[in-house]
């Protein structure tokens, strides 16, 4: 009886924690189905007959640019995940692998990178940018947010590969595998769960990132979504049915990754916890 308590219990901390974490998204999406005046005399009542309205959504998706803003973001976004898994990965099994001079000041080195913001340095990022001809590009944001995420993923994957048995990797090289080979057909492999985990880490800033967006690719038809949400927003009127409808269909993406990779990210999260 005690056990089945506990277990009601549990879930219904659970539920209470998702409704939570939900209801502003669930806000959101009920307040872009609703006409501009329910939206600010009802904000917190589900769309009727009398207030159900998709007029911003027939101004979302009949704005051509939309749609660009859209695949950029997507581009960017998985562009991003891919290298900081590779070179994260990659750095991390150095780390961990080889001892050399230095090893442990590098180390160092690289986690000051999650202490120190690198918004901080905005003004030498738009120089360098500019002098390198890449303002207005995509893979100016990719670079940036490569290098904002990779002293994160480089400490958690060097976590990871220490729990990975070093006998594994002997008897590979007493096989006669590569170094390659090890690293992209054994311990890649075994780091999925962690891999899961940095890449939800490093997905939910980079989607909704504003500033360098704004800073490297403002124009030329090369802005994020969340950039390009801001031609709805004016200095005297803002078109709040657009904008929330907007935010509803940029929601899809995240919601999808995570059911996707949930699996391996609750795997990632939980990985030495009991022992």
């Amino acid at each position: 009886m005690r056990s089945r308590f506990s277990t009601i219990a549990i879930h219904a901390v659970l539920l209470g924690y998702t409704a939570l974490a939900l209801f502003p998204i669930i806000l959101v999406v009920m307040n872009s189905m609703k006409m501009k005046r329910a939206i600010f005399l009802s904000p917190l009542t589900p769309p009727g007959p009398a207030s159900f309205d998709l007029i911003g959504y027939h101004r979302v998706f009949s704005d051509g640019a939309i749609g660009t803003y859209y695949m950029n973001s997507i581009i960017v976004t998985l562009g991003t995940i891919f290298f900081t898994l590779l070179f994260g990965a990659m750095a991390g099994f150095a780390l961990s692998e080889y001892k050399f001079r230095f090893n442990k000041l590098l180390g160092l080195y690289l986690s000051i990178g999650i202490m120190v913001p690198i918004r901080l340095g905005s003004v030498a990022i738009i120089s360098l940018v500019s002098g390198m001809n890449m303002i207005n590009t995509l893979s100016a944001l990719i670079c940036v947010y490569v290098a904002q995420n990779l002293p994160l993923a480089v400490f958690i994957l060097s976590e990871f590969v220490h729990q990975i048995p070093k006998d594994l990797r002997e008897a590979a090289r007493c096989d006669g595998l590569s170094e390659y080979n090890i690293f992209f057909h054994i311990i890649l492999p075994l780091l999925r769960p962690a891999m899961a985990t940095v890449a939800v880490f490093t997905m939910i800033p980079v989607w909704n990132d504003l500033w360098f967006p704004l800073l490297l690719a403002p124009s030329g038809g090369k802005q994020t979504i969340t950039l390009g949400v801001q031609q709805f927003l004016g200095q005297y009127v803002t078109d709040w049915n657009a904008v929330l409808a907007a935010l509803s269909t940029a929601i899809i993406p995240v919601l999808i990754f995570y059911v996707l990779f949930s699996r391996q990210l609750i795997r990632g999260l939980t990985s030495g916890a009991v022992k």
